[in-house]
């Protein structure tokens, strides 16, 4: 296989294979698993501390350690059958869209009379990864409400138990809008921070390519586990403090809410901490970042070169 063939395939060839799609849905599910696994108890822990009144704790460390003494190490796990069930499908929508767009914009240049071998821009990365995210939003938003209902019950008296319930009590309240509260935070922070995160990726991909003259396949684990963790990166520090208008959001009483919408929230969190409340819970945020987007990453290259 020539070089230019090589980076062809990388931005997304058109290909004749009609389980295309669905092996881009299996290894983004794989992907999405191994995020869970990795990455719950450092999401725990900052939903914590974006969503609790403040001086309940001084930092993450106090979080853990409160967890750990009231809750028990499976503290960190509370919740995580529905992200685990949940975010397997987002990240496969996200992986999903993205391949489908890299051969979208493939074909598009092919038409064009670009010549075949032709690496897409990061422009059109950004865009094939922002198509992802905003497909996933609409998933997203409500496991991820349902899960932040169950990782911030603390105590012995548990308002809900377990996803099931917290649909139901939810769901009751005022229907779907409430289930989908945070909708539209969400959608930015998807579409941006998706968008950020691959055509961070797919560069370092293409370099790794182009600069050793390797096939795709060929990129040893330890490197794509890097390139994961840096786009992990990446997404965090352009996305985070919508993510934290989300969670408030989504934390507020869904039955007398305090906030009337995102920008009440962005209105209330510059009142009471200025521009530092939107960096609430960064640390264990962008501690997670580095082995839960490493895995997912692995986990979605090495399943698709299985699937072939």
């Amino acid at each position: 296989m020539t070089e230019e063939s090589e980076v062809f395939m990388l931005d997304g060839a058109p290909e004749k294979d009609p389980n295309r799609v669905l092996k881009d849905v299996l290894a983004g599910t794989v992907g999405g698993i191994a995020q869970v696994l990795s990455g719950q108890p450092f999401d725990t822990t900052k939903v914590r501390l974006q969503s609790a009144a403040e001086g309940t704790y001084s930092g993450p460390i106090d979080v853990v350690k409160q967890l750990l003494k009231n809750e028990g190490p499976l503290g960190f796990y509370k919740g995580t059958l529905t992200p685990l069930v949940g975010v397997g499908a987002c990240v496969s929508i996200q992986f999903g869209v993205n391949e489908f767009m890299k051969r979208f914009f493939a074909e598009q240049q092919l038409k064009k009379n670009i010549p075949a071998g032709t690496p897409l821009t990061s422009s059109q990365f950004y865009i094939c990864g922002a198509a992802g995210g905003f497909a996933n939003g609409f998933l997203a938003a409500p496991i991820e409400h349902i899960r932040i209902r169950l990782q911030t019950q603390t105590g012995a008296v548990k308002e809900f138990n377990g996803p099931l319930d917290t649909i139901r009590k939810l769901y009751a309240q005022n229907g779907l809008k409430t289930i989908y509260r945070g909708i539209w935070p969400t959608l930015i922070r998807e579409a941006h921070g998706i968008g950020i995160y691959f055509m961070t990726f797919e560069a370092l991909v293409k370099n790794e390519m182009t600069s050793r003259k390797v096939e795709r396949k060929e990129i040893p684990g330890w490197k794509l586990c890097s390139f994961g963790a840096a786009a992990g990166y990446s997404m965090w520090l352009t996305s985070y403090p919508i993510d934290v208008i989300k969670s408030k959001l989504q934390t507020d009483s869904y039955t007398q809410p305090k906030f009337r919408g995102s920008l009440d929230v962005a209105k209330s969190i510059m009142a009471t901490n200025g521009i530092k409340g939107f960096f609430k819970g960064f640390v264990p945020t962008i501690l997670r970042a580095a082995p839960a987007n490493a895995a997912t990453f692995y986990a979605f290259e090495l399943t698709m070169r299985f699937l072939g």
